[in-house]
């Protein structure tokens, strides 16, 4: 699925995990930028919901935007269903404070028969560096 038709598919998917009274209505200030052909990119301003104590992105705010935007990638695959988390890891390399703009890039790099690995790097809109590195492996087999 590519371009407009992956973009579109992105923003419905988007706006309906983030309307309801579960844990995704949390990434409700994301905002789908492009998608298609198991890639997602996506942004959002880091607000006061999304610090820890010490004023940081929060690390399990990272996590669950790894989590949703890769699987979203995984999405835009031809066949591809999203699947059940097996493994995230997140590499931390930089901090986000309040206002800042973050990009989140996510790419399906193979989805097979039973898993799909994906990655995933968050980085600063202002000057490209990067805030965290993610790899994320799905099961996608039928149980």
């Amino acid at each position: 699925m590519s371009g407009k038709k992956g973009l579109d598919l992105l923003r419905t998917i988007a706006t309906v995990m983030t309307k309801t009274n579960g844990y995704d209505r949390c990434l409700q200030q994301l905002v789908m930028v492009s998608g298609g052909d198991g890639r997602c990119m996506a942004e959002f301003k880091v607000e006061e919901e999304h610090l820890n104590r010490a004023g940081g992105l929060h690390g399990g705010y990272t996590a669950t935007i790894v989590d949703v935007v890769t699987t979203y990638a995984l999405m835009t695959k031809e066949n591809a269903t999203p699947g059940v988390s097996v493994d995230i890891h997140v590499s931390y390399l930089k901090g986000a404070r309040l206002g800042d703009e973050v990009i989140i890039d996510a790419n399906t790099v193979r989805a097979g028969r039973n898993l799909a690995f994906l990655e995933c790097e968050l980085r600063h809109k202002k000057d490209n560096s990067i805030i965290a590195k993610a790899s994320h492996t799905k099961y996608i087999g039928s149980s």
